[in-house]
Protein backbone atom coordinates (compact mmCIF):
# COMPACT_ATOMS: atom_id res chain seq x y z
CA UNK A 1 0.00 0.00 0.00
CA UNK A 2 1.36 3.29 -1.16
CA UNK A 3 0.69 6.31 1.59
CA UNK A 4 1.43 9.91 0.53
CA UNK A 5 2.55 12.72 2.72
CA UNK A 6 -0.21 13.83 4.99
CA UNK A 7 -0.61 18.02 3.87
CA UNK A 8 -1.59 20.34 6.85
CA UNK A 9 -4.86 21.55 6.68
CA UNK A 10 -5.52 25.73 6.05
CA UNK A 11 -5.70 27.42 9.73
CA UNK A 12 -8.79 28.21 10.54
CA UNK A 13 -7.77 30.55 12.97
CA UNK A 14 -7.43 33.73 11.25
CA UNK A 15 -11.50 33.79 10.07
CA UNK A 16 -12.26 36.26 11.83
CA UNK A 17 -9.17 38.25 10.48
CA UNK A 18 -10.20 39.99 7.61
CA UNK A 19 -8.27 40.43 4.17
CA UNK A 20 -7.05 42.97 2.34
CA UNK A 21 -8.84 42.88 -0.60
CA UNK A 22 -7.49 44.81 -4.05
CA UNK A 23 -9.89 48.51 -3.57
CA UNK A 24 -11.19 48.08 -7.36
CA UNK A 25 -12.91 44.45 -5.71
CA UNK A 26 -14.30 46.96 -2.93
CA UNK A 27 -15.31 48.93 -4.72
CA UNK A 28 -17.00 47.04 -7.54
CA UNK A 29 -19.04 44.79 -4.48
CA UNK A 30 -20.30 47.87 -2.97
CA UNK A 31 -21.60 49.25 -6.53
CA UNK A 32 -23.66 45.52 -6.58
CA UNK A 33 -24.45 46.12 -3.08
CA UNK A 34 -25.63 49.44 -3.37
CA UNK A 35 -27.82 48.89 -6.27
CA UNK A 36 -29.54 45.96 -4.58
CA UNK A 37 -30.66 48.46 -1.81
CA UNK A 38 -32.02 50.72 -4.25
CA UNK A 39 -34.17 47.73 -6.29
CA UNK A 40 -34.85 46.04 -3.04
CA UNK A 41 -36.59 48.57 -0.51
CA UNK A 42 -37.52 45.29 1.81
CA UNK A 43 -33.25 44.94 1.91
CA UNK A 44 -33.77 44.46 5.40
CA UNK A 45 -36.47 41.38 5.35
CA UNK A 46 -33.72 39.68 3.33
CA UNK A 47 -30.03 40.65 4.25
CA UNK A 48 -27.09 39.23 2.03
CA UNK A 49 -23.94 38.31 3.70
CA UNK A 50 -21.55 39.50 0.76
CA UNK A 51 -20.53 39.36 -2.60
CA UNK A 52 -19.36 36.74 -4.82
CA UNK A 53 -16.90 38.89 -7.26
CA UNK A 54 -14.63 37.69 -10.23
CA UNK A 55 -11.26 39.21 -9.85
CA UNK A 56 -10.88 39.71 -13.38
CA UNK A 57 -14.11 40.96 -15.03
CA UNK A 58 -15.66 42.35 -11.73
CA UNK A 59 -18.91 40.71 -12.00
CA UNK A 60 -20.47 39.22 -9.04
CA UNK A 61 -23.54 38.27 -6.96
CA UNK A 62 -25.35 38.49 -3.28
CA UNK A 63 -25.08 35.49 -1.70
CA UNK A 64 -27.42 34.67 0.92
CA UNK A 65 -26.06 31.33 2.33
CA UNK A 66 -23.87 31.15 5.52
CA UNK A 67 -21.59 28.75 3.54
CA UNK A 68 -21.17 30.47 -0.13
CA UNK A 69 -19.52 28.72 -2.61
CA UNK A 70 -17.11 30.38 -4.81
CA UNK A 71 -15.98 29.85 -7.87
CA UNK A 72 -12.69 29.60 -9.54
CA UNK A 73 -11.27 33.44 -10.00
CA UNK A 74 -13.96 34.84 -7.20
CA UNK A 75 -13.18 36.12 -3.86
CA UNK A 76 -15.88 36.76 -1.10
CA UNK A 77 -16.32 40.18 -0.40
CA UNK A 78 -18.40 40.17 3.38
CA UNK A 79 -20.80 43.19 4.03
CA UNK A 80 -19.39 44.21 7.43
CA UNK A 81 -16.56 44.96 4.81
CA UNK A 82 -18.40 46.99 2.14
CA UNK A 83 -20.43 49.16 5.55
CA UNK A 84 -17.43 49.64 6.69
CA UNK A 85 -16.65 53.17 5.34
CA UNK A 86 -20.23 53.79 4.00
CA UNK A 87 -21.95 54.39 7.27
Amino acid sequence: MYASPQRAKPSTDNIGIPKLLDPALLQAARRIFRIYQEVHPDFFERRPIGVAIHEVSQRGVLLFSRKPVLLPGERFVPLEQMEADIY
